[in-house]
């Protein structure tokens, strides 16, 4: 499975703020992950690619030489936002069209709050931030979004005096917290927990090397196709990782699915329909695509509730995971912190306007396995932001994926935080140069259960009969039997 997008923005930022010579090993290499290298190079951070790892090297740290261009990642943006409030000169951070609507309003009063000068386009990007940091606490509203009290957890330590966090509202997505605390307790600094906040000692990051985990945001993927199509097992997953969304194995068995987890494999086999559940998205915002997919042929009604904050990721994610179900033959009507969803026995199929979401676009893709005709929609290699290599995988679980180059979003991926990346095949960055489409479908068999339809792209023969693993570091899934393992 791919490591972890979570772990390495914070995992490259803690080594860049250590001061010294620090190896990511295991990183994931995307759009995102090169938008935190470029902003820590603003900083005088030298970051290097190779032999899959990153090797973050300083010898400290000054500010921002450069408006910071976060592209479409939010969590660069937000975890930035803390680290500029340290300089006492300002830093302008923007972003894309997406980035330029997602709210910061929380984060910049938290920072104002505590004496920072921060302007900004009515509470969005592009922001301009200037430090330093004065008193000894600040007060974030931690309900929108839990980056921005991780901008502050990471921040805190380096103001040079005790800080105190105080959180208000309702801790949204609290798991993302405990990977924060996480990280930064590997690279040497504690933060203690005090009723709805925290308290951090003025503490140095220490330099050391760091393994990124597995992701379990992309296991969902292939796990969720298993749950539909067969089976699928997925590699190198730890169960006890803080990561909140390794909860989708506790959502798969509630829907009744055959779901085994041994020696950091986790498997997950159809058995029949599935059930609807009621599910509480609190914690597991980033499910929430996925998810509903999985419960849009569920017998009966299910509900997924908790988590307002989805209507500020990447996109709107409520309106747009109805819009996309909806176009696909579903019946769902979005709520104000979710779904409800009334099961239909199969999709129909239909083309899905993504707007460049990533989790969405995967999640459509997904569908095709319960969808009577081919699900269809722009190639703009947003995949790549969290999952290089999906196409490719699922492609392996059977679905047949027509393009004119399937590989072509994929093969440039590894070069995203390169300092200048090369040109493969056409494209920069993970992005294609073209704008195609794909077209996702899996076979049916005469019960109406989906059929794996082999290997190849569009051919129907070796449907598959064993079942898929899907390996950890990039590497392709491989059928049982097989005696190679394919290579993106």
């Amino acid at each position: 499975m791919p490591p972890s997008k979570s772990y390495t923005h914070r995992a490259v930022l803690a080594a860049a703020l250590s001061g010294g010579r620090c190896e990511v090993f295991n990183p994931l290499c995307s759009l995102d992950i090169k938008a935190t290298a470029e902003a820590v190079r603003s900083m005088g951070v030298r970051v290097t690619l190779g032999d899959g790892r990153l090797t973050v090297e300083s010898d400290g740290i000054h500010a921002p030489d450069r408006t910071i261009d976060v592209l479409n990642s939010g969590t660069t943006m937000r975890l930035m936002s803390g680290i500029a409030a340290l300089f006492d000169s300002e830093t302008t951070i923007t972003g894309d069209e997406s980035i330029r609507r997602r709210p910061m309003g929380p984060l910049l009063d938290a920072l104002e709050g505590c004496g920072v000068e921060c302007r900004s386009d009515g509470g969005r990007a592009p922001i301009t931030i200037r430090g330093p940091v004065k008193g000894d606490s600040v007060t974030v509203d931690g309900s929108m979004s839990s980056q921005f009290v991780s901008s502050m957890l990471m921040m805190s330590p380096l103001v040079g005096r005790p800080m105190d966090i105080r959180v208000t509202g309702r801790e949204a997505s609290r798991p993302y917290l405990d990977v924060t605390l996480a990280v930064m307790r590997e690279f040497g600094v504690e933060a203690e927990r005090r009723g709805q906040g925290y308290h951090v000692e003025p503490q140095r990051y220490v330099p050391c090397d760091y393994r990124v985990p597995s992701d379990f945001s992309s296991a969902a993927f292939p796990l969720v196709a298993g749950a539909l199509g067969g089976e699928a097992s997925v590699e190198g997953l730890d169960m006890d990782d803080p990561q909140g969304d390794r909860r989708i194995a506790e959502v798969l068995r509630s829907c009744g699915c055959d779901v085994r987890a041994e020696g950091g494999v986790l498997s997950c086999r159809r058995t029949g329909r599935p059930k609807a559940v009621d599910v509480d998205m609190s914690d597991i915002p980033d499910l929430f695509p996925i998810v509903a997919v999985l419960l849009s042929t569920a017998d009966g009604v299910s509900r997924l509730h908790g988590a307002p904050q989805l209507r500020f990721k990447e996109s709107d994610r409520i309106a747009s995971v109805e819009r996309m179900l909806l176009a696909l033959g579903a019946d769902v009507e979005g709520t104000d912190d979710g779904c409800v969803i009334r099961g239909v026995s199969r999709l129909r199929g239909g083309r899905v306007e993504h707007g460049g979401d990533h989790r969405l676009m995967m999640s459509a893709a997904v569908a095709s396995i319960v969808s009577d005709g081919p699900v269809s929609m722009e190639d703009d290699g947003c995949w790549n932001v969290s999952y290089p290599g999906f196409v490719e995988q699922m492609r392996s679980l059977g679905l047949r994926c027509r393009h004119g180059d399937v590989f072509r979003g994929e093969q440039s991926c590894a070069e995203a935080v390169r300092k200048e990346p090369r040109r493969v095949g056409g494209m920069r960055a993970g992005r294609p140069s073209h704008r195609h489409g794909y077209r996702f479908r899996c076979g049916v068999q005469g019960d109406g259960a989906p059929q794996a339809q082999g290997r190849h792209r569009d051919s129907q023969e070796g449907a598959g009969r064993g079942h898929i693993r899907v390996r950890p570091g990039g590497r392709e899934g491989r059928r049982a039997g097989d005696d190679q393992d394919n290579e993106p």
